[in-house]
């Protein structure tokens, strides 16, 4: 089964400003993290963001923070019970009173987007406890390995293993970017060559 970027959103969990420092490989993980976000932005894919405790552990990372349509504040470990759910199963408000009984019925018509692809920190607290959640929630979830990470080592693989066992897909930036392209022959085929350069 391959991404379909028509079914996804992506969520971008507590990459913040006091933690990035002490993440193992925190630099690279935060570099893919950009990449995912510039391409949904460009894809139209939305974006949501999260913060575990802001006023201790700092905002989300500027240049991620600028992508999200959302970013939810929380001090849960997994962000589903601090209303994640209800953020990724809202549909987009439009039209006018003349086009809202069409524009309702469309609504109906439409179903959620299901998937979520999700990079963040740390995989084995956060980024684990909100995958889990997601698909307790009937969500399809798509862990960015190569967009997570944890202190250690020996945690963030850990994580991955849990995550897989779980029915999580892992993938990496580049798998993420080449299937919501599609094809070469994607308009926005060089800007995405570019950021992964």
């Amino acid at each position: 089964m391959l991404l379909n970027k028509e079914d996804c959103q992506l969520l971008l969990v507590d990459y913040q400003q006091k933690l990035m420092p002490v993440i193992l490989e925190g630099k690279a993980i935060l570099e893919n993290a950009s990449i995912l976000a510039r391409l949904a932005s460009k894809l139209r894919v939305p974006v949501f963001g999260t913060e575990q405790l802001p006023d201790k552990l700092g905002p989300l990372d500027p240049q991620l923070a600028g992508f999200c349509k959302s970013v939810l504040v929380k001090s849960h470990f997994s962000a589903c019970p601090e209303g994640l759910v209800d953020l990724l199963s809202a549909r987009p408000q439009a039209g006018n009173a003349r086009s809202l009984p069409r524009h309702l019925k469309k609504q109906e018509e439409t179903a959620r987007k299901n998937t979520v692809v999700i990079g963040g920190i740390e995989s084995h607290v956060c980024v684990l406890q909100t995958a889990l959640d997601l698909m307790d929630q009937e969500f399809d979830v798509w862990v960015v390995t190569d967009a997570c990470s944890s202190r250690t080592e020996k945690n963030r693989d850990a994580a991955f293993d849990r995550l897989a066992a779980n029915g999580a897909e892992l993938v990496t930036t580049e798998m993420v970017v080449f299937e919501w392209l599609e094809s070469a022959e994607h308009e926005n085929f060089k800007f995405a060559l570019e950021l992964i350069k």
